[in-house]
């Protein structure tokens, strides 16, 4: 069996067409279902522990601890369900859909092993509504798998039984947090609901589920197909496995690519994004999408993984960073993203509903030459106010990092468009 160091993106075309099933197959596709359902559940989840395959929507929690908090044995509820996370709407993150476009039978092994893992007979795919080409594509691959007896009664000839349905989103921010699509997927407004309990004891209609994003699922089969040593081999750190990162806004080459989790920022920076645009300086990037703190030149040799960035005082998020340039406002680009994030607000809880709008008049004022003495303090109190334990789920908290950091690196600019009452950017 070949060695992989692209596992993920080894079967993405360059002419950008999925791949079907009869090639999936030719890449050894759907054999890590062969070899799952020799191994026990317990055997699975222990191999993603040891594989250290840590969660790639954001949070970055070990998978296989995670699916081993589901109720096994014969007195577990059921049914049991397996959700896949494809609801990609944090702003400057695209790396799911390249995935979901490209190869979706990768996708789709990755939540059949899933579903031997935790005795699951059901699972559903949440895809986010604008992804309408992946939907196409993703419906393709569904019924080429149960054409050839991956999905259905009888898995791959077993006696194990998984059915695999597509969901497109209404589409709202809030369906990306995992309680929230839970409700959603049941018909329900997608608000979040209060953990513990937790999704894997009770989870979609009451029951255990495990939520998962689309690229930790599509590690897993080349996981159990070559095991955790090669999987941790593969990575530059003690985060297991290959990082999709991406890099959008002021940089020559936008895009994304697949390299070893924990590659430097200054390298996807300089050498896969080619660095600055002609005549402009690097300010500082959002690491993880529009919902992590910036970091800036001091920071550019940190490694992009779940450790390092966080010691940094950012997060790694979704690992697709978004880049700020010299000549354009950091005031003006927070009030962007603060918009963004007050309308998506589901209202649930005040200081998210409240404290974002507030914020977010705030820095229009500001931006639009109205800013007063005493705002930038009025924005530092919402920060706490939005933090951590302040709210029902993490989108406040998320919301107000880009502001906190900003704030602290970029505080003259704020401070001048209050003095001079314009943006100086214009």
């Amino acid at each position: 069996m070949p060695t992989l160091d692209k596992p993920l993106t080894r079967n993405v075309r360059a002419d950008g067409a999925p791949v079907d099933i009869a090639a999936y197959e030719r890449a050894d596709g759907y054999q890590a279902v062969r070899k799952a359902l020799t191994m026990a559940p317990g055997d699975i989840i222990n191999l993603m522990k040891q594989a250290n395959l840590r969660g790639r929507g954001g949070a970055g929690f070990n998978t296989g601890l995670k699916w081993s908090f589901v109720p096994m044995g014969p007195d577990a509820p059921t049914p049991k369900y397996v959700v896949c996370n494809a609801d990609e709407m944090e702003p400057g993150t695209f790396k799911d859909r390249l995935l979901l476009e490209s190869d979706p039978h990768q996708l789709i092994e990755g939540m059949i092993i899933a579903a031997l893992a935790i005795e699951a007979t059901t699972g559903y795919i949440f895809l986010r509504w604008e992804y309408r080409e992946a939907a196409a594509r993703i419906y393709r691959a569904l019924a080429e798998a149960y054409a050839r007896g991956y999905l259905g009664r009888r898995v791959a000839g077993s006696d194990h039984a998984f059915d695999l349905h597509l969901h497109v989103s209404g589409g709202r921010y809030m369906c990306g947090e995992e309680t929230g699509l839970l409700n959603a997927l049941e018909g329900r407004r997608a608000n979040p609901r209060t953990k513990p309990p937790y999704p894997q004891v009770a989870g979609l209609w009451g029951k255990p589920t495990v939520v998962n994003n689309v690229e930790t699922l599509c590690n897993v089969p080349h996981i159990v197909l070559r095991g955790a040593d090669w999987f941790k081999s593969l990575s530059y750190t003690a985060d297991g496995g290959t990082k999709l990162y991406g890099a959008s806004g002021s940089v020559r080459r936008p895009g994304l690519w697949e390299l070893p989790m924990g590659t430097t920022v200054r390298e996807l920076l300089e050498e896969h994004a080619g660095g600055m645009p002609d005549g402009l300086k690097f300010r500082g990037l959002l690491p993880g999408g529009a919902s992590t703190e910036f970091l800036v030149e001091e920071h550019l040799d940190v490694r992009m993984d779940f450790t390092d960035v966080p010691k940094a005082g950012s997060r790694l998020g979704t690992g697709t960073m978004i880049v700020l340039d010299d000549r354009t406002c950091p005031v003006g680009m927070l009030w962007n993203l603060e918009h963004f994030f007050a309308q998506e607000s589901c209202g649930w809880c005040t200081p998210c509903w409240s404290g974002l709008a507030w914020v977010e008049q705030l820095l229009a004022r500001m931006e639009e030459g109205g800013g007063q003495p005493g705002d930038l303090e009025k924005m530092e109190f919402q920060t706490h106010f939005l933090g951590p334990g302040h709210t029902f789920c993490a989108l406040a908290p998320g919301a107000a990092e880009p502001l906190t950091s900003a704030l602290k690196y970029f505080r003259e600019d704020f401070e001048r468009h209050i003095r001079e009452h314009r943006c100086p950017y214009h």
